[in-house]
């Protein structure tokens, strides 16, 4: 049975790049996604399972649904701090959570989740049971 008292957690830092924002210097909306997909990749690299892993077992990872909900707009050269959340299911998906603050302050800038499902990479058929691998890391991780 799966565990799902576990947090597993990471936070990282992304420093507010120059193609992100507007002529006024704010950041259009789509980047919070790109903040998202900077935190699972960190995450990922901290806690031992990447993308990397999946294709070396002839799967992908797409993301599925996505959602966001914004707080306070971002402006180019602001520092914000991605804590992503990994909510661990018994299916055979992966979905994350998301904290946007601003670096060294407690305001929350935006949260959201992701989804995404396991496929083939030959066809891109969908995985209805959990992959080896994945189950295999869950372990090492007590999050079954």
């Amino acid at each position: 049975m799966f565990n799902q008292k576990i947090l597993l957690s990471h936070e990282t830092e992304v420093i507010v790049r120059f193609n992100e924002a507007d002529p006024l210097g704010i950041v259009w909306h789509g980047h919070y996604l790109r903040y998202f997909e900077d935190g699972r990749e960190a995450f990922g690299k901290a806690h031992g399972i990447s993308y990397l892993d999946c294709y070396k077992h002839g799967l992908a990872l797409p993301v599925v649904s996505v959602h966001c909900d914004y707080s306070k707009p971002l402006r180019y050269g602001d520092t914000v701090k991605v804590i992503t959340t990994f909510v661990n299911t018994a299916a055979a998906k992966v979905k994350f959570e998301y904290k946007i603050f601003e670096a060294g302050q407690k305001t929350l800038v935006a949260k959201g989740s992701s989804l995404q499902v396991f496929v083939d990479l030959k066809n891109f058929q969908l995985q209805l049971t959990m992959p080896g691998f994945f189950e295999e890391w869950k372990r090492k991780q007590n999050l079954i």
